[in-house]
């Protein structure tokens, strides 16, 4: 989803800081964007550490200018059912999906403020609002992220700043795919499976990175300029309309 939402806002004109802890795949990434005419420039960053976020931030605005748009995407996922969690399991997951959502969204808000505007885009899951079988960690951090996101928005709407979420249901991505330990696991993602009291996605068909990065896109736009600490599902209907 990251490498989606990097591509997306590069093609739209963006000039992109794209920030990860796995160097390798980012500079691919960053090449790929430049080739296609892109603007993009690589920043190694473990978002878990304060430390290490508020030092690239300053360094990205440095070298590239005000940051106007941050998109949260880093996220890991460890799946077990709840009482299997190790400690490490849990904390990892919420070192990720929501320290590193507040430590990023605290060190580029605090300069959004002071310019009077910018927009912060998160990206969650529909796992945060509905109940999932193995996602207790995860869906526990992506909920946490998506309040701390809509508290923030609500500081922040003095000071021009938007702040809304992206709540994905299942999407082609490594993270899914893991998930699917047999040949059934594609056709119970998209049918349902009632021994896990899981529907399935009416729309008939699973998310493409593209569909969020689509949503991201749009929630940085001007054409969403009267919009904050807004919730936008992209999940087929999976969640029911939550």
């Amino acid at each position: 989803m990251g490498a989606a939402v990097v591509r997306t806002l590069a093609a739209h004109g963006l000039r992109v800081a794209a920030a990860d802890a796995a160097t390798g795949p980012l500079t691919a990434l960053v090449e790929d964007v430049r080739e296609a005419g892109g603007r993009a420039h690589a920043h190694p960053l473990d978002v878990t550490s304060s430390t290490a976020v508020d030092a690239a931030v300053a360094r990205i605005e440095d070298e590239l200018g005000p940051i106007e748009v941050l998109a949260n995407v880093a996220g890991v996922m460890r799946a077990a059912p709840a009482l299997s969690l190790s400690d490490e399991d849990w904390t990892e997951t919420f070192a990720v999906n929501t320290a590193g959502v507040f430590h990023m969204s605290r060190a580029v808000g605090r300069r959004m403020a002071r310019r009077r505007g910018g927009a912060i885009v998160t990206v969650t899951s529909n796992a945060a609002s509905v109940p999932r079988s193995q996602m207790a960690a995860y869906g526990a951090s992506k909920a946490a992220a998506t309040s701390f996101t809509k508290t923030l928005g609500l500081e922040l709407a003095a000071y021009g700043v938007r702040c809304n979420i992206v709540a994905p249901g299942s999407t082609h991505t490594p993270m899914l795919h893991d998930l699917w330990h047999d040949p059934q696991g594609e056709s119970a993602t998209l049918h349902g499976d009632p021994g896990a009291y899981r529907v399935g996605i009416p729309l008939g068909r699973i998310a493409a990175p593209q569909n969020i990065a689509d949503a991201v896109l749009f929630l940085v736009s001007s054409a969403a300029s009267h919009i904050t600490m807004h919730d936008l599902y992209v999940d087929g209907g999976a969640a029911l309309g939550r």
